[in-house]
């Protein structure tokens, strides 16, 4: 039932891109950080995102006060030491509240396609990093990732540091991981970042064995060469190759006008999919 409701609250918004705001609730007004959430919010929604959060107080309620009423859509969670919906969402048909952690992770994560990651304690840490396991493993498609700081206070610089020296040098993740995120105490910076990774790319789909990469622009031969010299550890078999729309893809209308490229994907190199990414947004 949770399920259906938070569907249905998002369903008017399917085709309208979204961006996911990650940070606490206990956030005071008057910190530094209130106020580089609501700076994010609001470039972002000047762009033409809509900005979704948990709903609560701090982060959250700076984020949909930087992107307004209108292009905020809250998902709250029900607890017995929080109040509901900030005041920016209460009331508003894009707010649904939720019982369950486990489906209010889903919804906040099922249709955004970037992410801004602001500093919080166990509950943001948790969401960040099932986030970035969801991106690392395939179960998640590509996005941008940020994890935003305030201007001279470290916080996830210090947590980049400890997946260096801990998690790469013991072999826990692939240096490449690291490349799922950015870094940066700018919200200039942040929001070219998501710009960015859509200058070219446009989104992904996984048929059989094959990925299929839609793009704005399609390769020229000499930069599809490239592209199979620079990424060929990506593929298990064949090419990197342009392709027409495949059949399924035609069957649900899935983008059909973009050009795409496609391969046979080694599953595991999830990971590494972002610098294939990051390459097609320069061919532009």
């Amino acid at each position: 039932a949770e399920m259906r409701e938070a569907f249905s609250v998002f369903a008017p918004y399917r085709d309208v891109p979204k961006v996911t705001v990650f940070g606490s609730a206990r956030t005071a007004t008057n910190d530094p950080l209130y106020a580089q959430a609501t700076e994010i919010a609001k470039l972002l929604a000047a762009q033409g995102w809509m900005v979704v959060t948990g709903a609560g107080p701090g982060i959250m309620q700076a984020a949909m006060q930087g992107a307004g009423r209108e292009r905020s859509n809250g998902v709250s969670i029900r607890l017995p030491f929080e109040q509901g919906a900030n005041p920016v969402i209460a009331g508003d048909e894009k707010y649904v509240s939720m019982k369950y952690f486990f489906t209010r992770k889903l919804m906040l994560v099922k249709e955004s396609r970037a992410f801004v990651c602001l500093p919080g304690g166990f509950g943001t840490l948790d969401e960040t990093f099932e986030l970035l396991t969801l991106t690392q493993t395939g179960k998640g498609l590509p996005v941008p990732i940020v994890f935003l700081d305030p201007p001279e206070d470290p916080f996830w610089e210090a947590i980049d540091t400890m997946v260096h020296d801990q998690l790469v040098r013991r072999g826990l993740v692939s240096e490449g991981d690291t490349n799922l995120y950015l870094v940066t105490s700018s919200c200039d910076e942040a929001a070219e970042e998501i710009d960015r990774f859509y200058r070219n790319y446009h989104s992904i789909r996984y048929v059989g064995d094959f990925a299929v990469v839609r793009v704005q622009h399609e390769p020229t031969d000499a930069q599809l060469a490239e592209l199979n010299r620079q990424f060929g550890y990506l593929v298990a078999r064949g090419r990197i190759e342009r392709a027409a729309p495949m059949e399924i893809e035609r069957r649900h209308d899935d983008h059909v006008e973009l050009p795409r490229i496609r391969f046979v994907f080694r599953r595991h190199r999830s990971g590494d999919l972002r610098a294939l990414i990051d390459a097609l947004n320069a061919l532009v």
